[in-house]
Parts: C-alpha cells; sequence; structure tokens
C-alpha cells in the first residue's frame, strides 16, 4: 500500500507533540513523548513496518472530506457512504507548560446521519519500529507497552450504553469495529504515561475536554491584530506556528516532521524535529507582527539560556539548532529497516548539520530580539551582557567560510548573505545599545557593521550579472537574498536591488514559484534536485511589493495560496508536478506567508 501524499494530512498537537491525520482517517505520524522523540506511529514514513492508527468507515463507495473546526486545531474528518455520514473528531487537550509524559489523543466517533460501521485499527510501532510491543486488552480498554512507554487505550461511552463494538488482537495489534446509528456517539482516547488501567470514559468529559481545547484556541487566536485580506490563511498559518512551539521552553520547531522527501525517491532526507534559531526567530518575528507577544517573550527566554550557555567552539557561540529542550545531541544516523516515504531513503533521525558554522542565525536572533524590543519586551541586563558577547564574537567572525543558510555539505564558503545577516545583528545591536544606553563596543561593532556594507557592494555584487550573488567565488543567484530590502539593507526600489530581482526572475523563478538557488551551478554537496522553495516564494512577493511591483507580487501571492492543501498546511516545497514535498507543515512556510500578507495588504493599502 502506497503513503498517502504529504498533502493528504491535517495537524493537531498539544504545545509539546504533534499528530498527522490523513484524509481516510489514519494517525499516520506521531512522536512520543515531545516533537523530537521516537515515533509510536510511522506509516507515513513505511506503511508497512511504521505503525498506524486507523479509523474508516467500513464498505465500498466511501468518500471523505476534512476540515478544521473553526478558529482550533480540531479536526473532524467526515465519511459518506450510501448508508449513512459519519465523522471522526481527533484533537489533543493542551498538556501545559511543564514537560510531561502525559498526553491525549482523542478521538470521538459520530454517526450524523443514518447508518454507519467504523472499522479500527491501533498498529503501534515503538521506536521507529524498532521495538517489539506487548499488548493487553482489559474491561475498560487495551494496553500496549515497549521500551519503558506504556500507551493506553480508552473506549469512549456510557457505563449503561449498549455495545456498539467489537475488539480482538491481531499479532499485538487491536482491530476492531464499532456500528453507530445517527446520534450515537462513542469513541477511543489514546493515552501516554497513563495514571491508571484503562477505563470507560463518559462522552461528557470528552466533551469538557473538547470544549475546554476549543476555547483555548479560539482565545489565543481572539490575541491576533491582523484584519487583513487574507485574514483566513493568515490565523491557520498563526495556529500552525503555535502548534509547532513546544510551550515547556518556548522553543519551535521547524517541522513536526523528518525524512519526508525534497526530491521523491532522492537523498535530501532530513529530521526537522529541533527548534533551529533561524527558523525560531523568524517564526517569533511573524507572530509578533500579528501581536502575539507572549511567544516571543518566551522565545526570547529560551535562546537567553542558549546564549549564557554559549562557549566559543567551531560553530560559533551558539549551535544552529537544538532539542525542544535546549539540549543539542542531534547525532544523525539512518532508519535502513524503513523505506522511506515513496522510496525516499535513507530516512534519518537527527541532524549532523547541527554541527555547522551558519553565520545568519545571528542576524536572525538579532532582528527578532530587537523586534521585541519595540514591541515592548526589553533584553533584560543579564540578557544583555550575553548578548553583547555574541555580537563581539560577531563582529571578530564574520569574515569566515561557512556552511550558509541552506546548509550545504560541499564545503564552506564566504555566502553575501551569511554576511548581510552578519551586518544586521551588529546593526540591531547598535539600535538597542542607542536606545536603551546599553554598555557596547560601540566603535568596533560599528566599524565591522561598515566593513560588511562595503564588502557587500564590492564582492557580492557580480558586474556580469548585474546582481548580487550567492558568492564571492562564482556568479550564482540565491534567493535567501530576497532579505536584502527587508532588513533594510538596501532600497527596495535601488536599481541595483531591480535588477537583482530581475536576474532572479529570469532564473529562479518558474511560474511564479521560487527555487533556492541552482544546485547544478553551485554543487552543495548531494546528488538530485528539489522542489521550489514555498518560503523564498512568499519571500518574493515581499520583494516585489517592496520593488512597487503590486499587480506581480499579488498573482504571485494569489497563485501561491492555490498551492496549499485542503486545510490552508504547507510543507516546504513545491515538486515540478504541483505535489507538496518536504517536511510538512512547515514553519518556514507559514511564518512567510503571514509576513507576505502583511506586507501585500501595507502595500495595497498604500503603506
Amino acid at each position: 500500500m502506497m503513503e498517502t501524499a504529504i498533502a493528504d494530512h491535517g495537524l493537531i498537537g498539544d504545545l509539546q507533540t504533534a499528530a498527522l491525520i490523513t484524509t481516510g482517517g489514519s494517525v499516520d505520524w506521531f512522536c512520543c513523548p515531545r516533537f523530537d522523540s521516537p515515533s509510536v506511529f510511522g506509516a507515513l514514513l513505511d506503511d508497512a513496518r511504521g505503525g498506524h492508527f486507523r479509523i474508516r468507515a467500513a464498505g465500498e463507495g466511501v468518500t471523505t472530506r476534512q476540515m478544521y473546526y473553526p478558529d482550533s486545531a480540531a479536526l473532524i474528518t467526515r465519511f459518506f457512504t450510501p448508508a449513512g455520514v459519519g465523522e471522526v473528531v481527533d484533537f489533543m487537550p493542551l498538556a501545559g507548560a511543564t514537560e510531561t509524559t502525559r498526553h491525549q489523543l482523542v478521538r470521538m466517533l459520530r454517526c450524523a446521519r443514518g447508518r454507519i460501521r467504523f472499522d479500527v485499527e491501533v498498529a503501534p510501532r515503538f521506536d521507529y519500529g524498532r521495538l517489539a510491543h506487548r499488548t493487553e486488552v482489559t474491561g475498560g480498554g487495551a494496553v500496549f507497552a515497549a521500551g519503558g512507554l506504556t500507551l493506553a487505550l480508552h473506549a469512549v461511552r456510557d457505563p449503561e450504553d449498549e455495545r456498539l463494538g467489537e475488539f480482538e488482537i491481531h499479532d499485538g495489534d487491536l482491530r476492531g469495529s464499532v456500528e453507530l446509528s445517527a446520534g450515537q456517539v462513542r469513541g477511543l482516547v489514546l493515552e501516554s504515561d497513563p495514571d491508571g488501567p484503562p477505563r470507560e470514559i463518559r462522552p461528557a468529559e470528552v466533551y469538557a475536554l473538547f470544549d475546554d481545547t476549543i476555547a483555548f484556541w479560539r482565545t489565543w487566536l481572539a490575541g491576533s491584530t491582523y484584519r487583513g485580506r487574507w485574514r483566513e490563511a493568515v490565523e491557520r498559518s498563526a495556529i500552525t506556528l503555535k502548534l509547532l512551539t513546544y510551550a515547556p521552553t518556548g522553543g519551535i520547531v521547524a517541522a513536526p516532521t523528518m525524512g519526508l522527501p525534497e526530491q521523491i525517491g532522492g537523498e535530501r532526507n532530513w529530521d526537522y524535529r529541533y527548534t533551529w534559531i533561524r527558523d525560531a526567530s523568524f517564526s517569533v518575528g511573524a507572530l509578533l507582527g500579528l501581536g502575539f507577544v507572549a511567544e516571543a517573550e518566551q522565545f526570547g527566554r529560551w535562546v537567553g539560556d542558549r546564549v549564557r550557555e554559549a562557549a566559543d567552539g567551531a560553530s560559533g557561540p551558539l549551535n544552529i539548532m537544538y532539542r525542544v529542550d535546549g539540549t543539542a545531541d542531534l547525532k544523525e544516523e539512518p532508519l535502513p529497516h524503513w523505506s522511506g516515504y515513496r522510496g525516499s531513503h535513507p530516512v534519518r533521525v537527527g541532524n549532523d548539520a547541527a554541527g555547522q558554522l551558519q553565520l545568519d542565525i545571528y542576524g536572525e536572533l538579532m532582528d527578532s530580539l530587537f523586534a521585541a524590543d519595540r514591541a515592548g519586551l526589553a533584553i533584560p541586563h543579564q540578557g544583555w551582557a550575553a548578548v553583547s558577547d555574541v555580537l563581539d564574537w560577531v563582529a571578530a567572525n564574520w569574515q569566515r567560510p561557512e556552511e550558509g543558510i541552506w546548509e550545504t555539505r560541499g564545503g564552506r564558503r564566504q555566502f553575501t548573505y551569511g554576511r548581510l545577516m552578519s551586518w544586521v545583528a551588529l546593526d540591531r545591536g547598535l539600535r538597542v545599545a542607542a536606545e536603551h544606553g546599553r554598555p557596547a563596543a560601540v566603535e568596533r561593532w560599528m566599524r565591522e557593521r561598515d566593513r560588511i556594507y562595503r564588502q557587500i557592494l564590492d564582492r557580492g555584487w557580480h558586474p556580469g550579472r548585474h546582481a548580487f550573488v550567492q558568492h564571492e567565488q562564482a556568479d550564482v543567484l540565491d534567493s535567501a537574498l530576497l532579505r536584502m530590502p527587508k532588513v533594510g539593507f538596501i532600497g527596495g526600489r535601488d536599481p541595483q536591488w531591480l535588477s537583482t530581482l530581475d536576474a532572479m526572475d529570469e532564473e529562479l523563478v518558474t511560474d511564479s514559484l521560487m527555487y533556492r538557488y541552482d544546485p547544478a551551478a553551485s554543487p552543495d554537496g548531494l546528488r538530485g534536485a528539489e522542489g521550489t522553495f514555498s518560503l523564498c516564494t512568499f519571500n518574493y512577493v515581499e520583494a516585489l511589493a517592496s520593488a512597487g511591483r503590486l499587480a506581480q507580487a499579488r498573482q504571485t501571492f494569489a497563485k501561491m495560496l492555490t498551492y496549499a492543501n485542503h486545510l490552508g498546511l504547507y510543507s516546504e516545497e513545491i515538486a515540478l508536478t504541483g505535489e507538496q514535498i518536504g517536511n510538512f507543515p512547515q514553519a518556514f512556510t507559514h511564518l512567510a506567508l503571514v509576513d507576505a500578507a502583511v506586507a501585500l495588504d501595507r502595500a495595497m493599502d498604500g503603506g
């Protein structure tokens, strides 16, 4: 059986972990107890060996539809059959801000019209399918356990209600069916690290959990200040970014998945379940733009801890990424027993890019801290001392060759984007110091900032291409540089920038979609190619708007919205076929959508 398409999934979560659920009602991805924990259900990457929790309507002629409960992260999968209409309502009650191993995945079954029979199969595969599990059926449900992790499956029904389900064990997996008529409700609750044996949970108790979960999401979303033209897409992106936030620390993961390919059948299959300094900084900036200040404050504390831990190692005072708890053990290893999504392997756990030198992260970090400062979240004095040390390091090291934002594995180069964001780091540090009268090596920071500026203009500009290029050793274009006007390095209508935009439009854009760069012209140490990069396409919208090319910006944005899945979710890239590829849903893409919508609204309103 071929894996369900990447785009045919919805996301639910409890702000400590998350699950992906197919349009056919199967939980095909779930890591427990954290985003970066081993998977329990991994059919997304290997349908035969990954494990799943399937609930689907029985019989022939079944069609499905999927939607989010309005203004929330609760997912409804609807089944239409010749005999009736049924629904599976999936949600995860919020786990709280204290790290816990106890999580609940609630699956409510309801018959809306006629009669319907749901087939159920619970087939966990612990530790990425590497551990055999034991199964025990009890009066109230079932228990699955392996490697120190226990999952309890509770039945949802009133004790006096008729038993409508029949279940049995097959090779350690639970299989059965539930037949409902109009108005009847049943369900299952999967709970990790339960405080007791499986029990029958009354529907009223589950409805209370549902109401509390919906109330949380609606209250949180009400804090958005966005009132622009694309409110539905922006708010769904905001909810997605919140779902990717690890509440105990404020770290934001790049995506809840691993191993989803950037090229079907290729080797570019990475683990994204970690907090990148860059991605999280961008995400905080996007949320700040919508009025969500608390997320920026919490991330500031998380990154402050990382800065205070900093030591000048081979890759600088900060790692480019961390686990959600702030630890840095991300050793990369393959899972050879998994086939990978549509045969794309190796499937990798961990990420060796964690040890790379990527100078741009300091600019993205300082830009987000500067934005938070302007929103009223001043950097504490203790934090400023640590930030000053980091900026001193940037001033001394910005000329070093590096792997760059795209995490190339073909050797270090002097990337223009790394220089650009080093300029941003020092510039924002100088502004904060001046605004608040903070002690700083002002003369040194200013001298190095201005040196970077001149070097980018001298060496980052290629006269033959009439464009800013990826690095000074080649004439390759790089869509990371779309951020040049956004960060204030150059005006959006400056002639040098307009000619750069023209060059990108000719070489990196295909039907409004933007590639990161051309791997054939700038080898990155990996085989194969990749799709267009959705972050860059939304950045392209912003760049077009800042250049005054409003009609083109609007058309590009409108086209990009058509590539969202049925729920408004985006993966990392778009393949030539138009399908979504890469890890899903991706924070990078959703934060860029928010930024593009805000910028486009501003431009259309004459701002």
